[in-house]
């Protein structure tokens, strides 16, 4: 394993694609901070990086808490020392329900913990990524950004269409600074969001629109992506090779939204 002397800052890094991708990161060199509530996994992660000699770090966080995060950073600066990547990756489907069915509460639950948290991320980690910059990474989805079949999901795909006009406003913010900011945005996943995922099947009925596709929703590989796709895709954006590219939106589905 290659050591740099690179620091990432993940969350949503205890499962699918964070998961996948602290992993990648820390097979490179790469320090990792899991910025991540203790119970979800991610002191297994921890484990699963330090048994190939790769360092990580569990910041116990509410990535949606404003306080929490702000406590959480300098931790990973006291133990980690710099910040060169953060991967704000953090997401949960939440109720999918009819725009009339679904509460304030569930809408607020949403967006706090998918597009509030992705700005958590941003916000909290500019003046550490100021004087040597960095590569900026946000977990956005098909949903909300290209395709918009999946009804019933309409604070989902808001929360994921925020984040890419966010995502755009910061990369010109920060390009002064040489921190560039990408959106990637993935199509069906192998990956456990389906445990945040609250489904009202009784009241989709009434907004259901019978739509047929051709066997399997990935034209390429006809099943759902893999996230060891997705890290390699983090992993490029995060390294130096991708240092010309940002502000881009970019889709790895298998050309599952063009259908």
């Amino acid at each position: 394993m290659t050591k740099t002397n690179k620091v990432a800052l993940l969350t949503g890094g205890s499962s699918g694609i964070g998961r996948a991708s602290a992993i990648k990161l820390a097979q490179s060199g790469v320090k990792v901070a899991l910025v991540e509530l203790k119970e979800k996994n991610a002191e297994k992660v921890k484990l699963e990086i330090e048994k190939f000699g790769g360092e990580a770090i569990v910041t116990d966080t509410d990535v949606s808490d404003p306080l929490r995060m702000e406590e959480s950073l300098p931790q990973v600066m006291e133990h980690l020392g710099q910040l060169d990547i953060v991967f704000a990756n953090a997401g949960i489907n939440g109720k999918v329900e009819p725009i009339e069915d679904l509460t304030a509460k569930e809408w607020n639950q949403t967006m706090s913990t998918n597009l509030r948290s992705t700005f958590l991320s941003v916000k909290l980690a500019i003046p550490h990524m100021k004087e040597n910059g960095g590569s900026i990474i946000i977990t956005s989805s098909i949903n909300g950004t290209r395709t918009f079949r999946h009804l019933g999901m309409s604070a989902y795909s808001t929360s994921k269409a925020g984040q890419v006009a966010f995502g755009k406003m910061a990369a010109l913010e920060l390009a002064r600074y040489k921190i560039r900011v990408n959106m990637i945005c993935p199509g069906e996943i192998e990956t456990n969001i389906g445990e945040n995922t609250f489904r009202g099947e009784n009241a989709l009925k009434k907004i259901n629109i019978p739509i047929e596709f051709p066997e399997g929703s990935q034209p390429l590989e006809h099943q759902a992506g893999k996230p060891e796709q997705v890290a390699d895709l983090v992993a490029f954006l995060a390294s130096e090779a991708s240092n010309h590219i940002t502000g881009s939106q970019i889709f790895i589905n298998g050309a599952e939204s063009l259908l």
